[in-house]
């Protein structure tokens, strides 16, 4: 088995790749079988999108197994494995896949200007002055809300809604499950709304109101926009995303286990 490394600039990330690299090697993306993420979070996240980036052809379709070198490890196997006798080839042949869909996104400035980008765990939008944003919220071409007054809103995958969503109170949706989770960020206006669950099918609009007055700014992930007036978010299942985990530690599992967390 012939694997590349993603490596995150952690110093633990940096003297762990020293070793793996010196026992299995470091193969080139055009020859790998599999893409070993080492790191945190942010670092398999990076890892998943090498894999549908055209400027990474030879990364395309692989999966990705994750070793927590980092500071959050959601996604990521445990970098000592429970049975010690497993070395890291070993661990990857058993491991179980999980198959995840990222969101598309699709923001347009003021000045209209288009940006594109991708979201494993989510699309958001956050106010980016002190005054709040005001946005219209469309779910497939109907208006759901007209007006919500707020410090931002996010569209999150299963997989992400452990994540930022989870941060904002918005529900942890299991990783089966043919949905979306709609959360408002510190909703002023109306106070008591909690957001929504939605098809995952559908397609959703956030129309930014009075943009210059007050600005917005757009994220899929780690990718951040500035002065948006327009986006329009909806699951991108052209795009198949490959995640490895060790047997009983998989996705599915932990977003189970995070309902539980007391």
């Amino acid at each position: 088995m012939k694997i590349h490394f993603s490596i995150s600039d952690s110093p633990e990330a940096q003297e762990q790749s020293k070793e793996l690299i010196a026992q299995h090697g470091h193969a080139s993306a055009d020859d790998c079988d599999v893409i070993v993420a080492l790191g945190g979070d942010g670092q398999m996240l990076q890892a998943l999108k090498t894999t549908f980036d055209p400027n990474h052809p030879g990364l395309e379709g692989k999966p990705v197994y994750g070793l927590h070198c980092g500071t959050v490890g959601f996604l990521m196997n445990d970098l000592a494995p429970e049975d010690n006798s497993q070395d890291l080839i070993s661990r990857i042949k058993a491991a179980e896949e999980t198959i995840i869909h990222p969101l598309s996104m699709e923001a347009t400035t003021i000045d209209g200007q288009v940006h594109r980008a991708h979201g494993v765990n989510e699309v958001s939008l956050l106010r980016a002055s002190n005054q709040t944003a005001r946005l219209e919220i469309v779910v497939d071409g109907v208006s759901r809300m007209d007006e919500l007054i707020c410090d931002g809103i996010l569209l999150a995958t299963p997989a992400g809604s452990t994540a930022y969503n989870l941060s904002a109170h918005g529900p942890i949706v299991p990783l089966k499950s043919s949905v979306l989770a709609l959360t408002p960020i510190s909703a002023f206006r109306p106070r008591r709304w909690r957001g929504a669950l939605l098809p995952n099918n559908v397609v959703v609009e956030f129309k930014v109101k009075n943009p210059n007055l007050r600005p917005v700014s757009a994220s899929a992930d780690s990718f951040q926009f500035k002065d948006i007036k327009h986006v329009i978010a909806k699951k991108d299942k052209d795009i198949t995303l490959r995640l490895l985990s060790d047997p009983g530690h998989g996705l599915e599992e932990r977003v189970m286990q995070e309902q539980f967390v007391y």
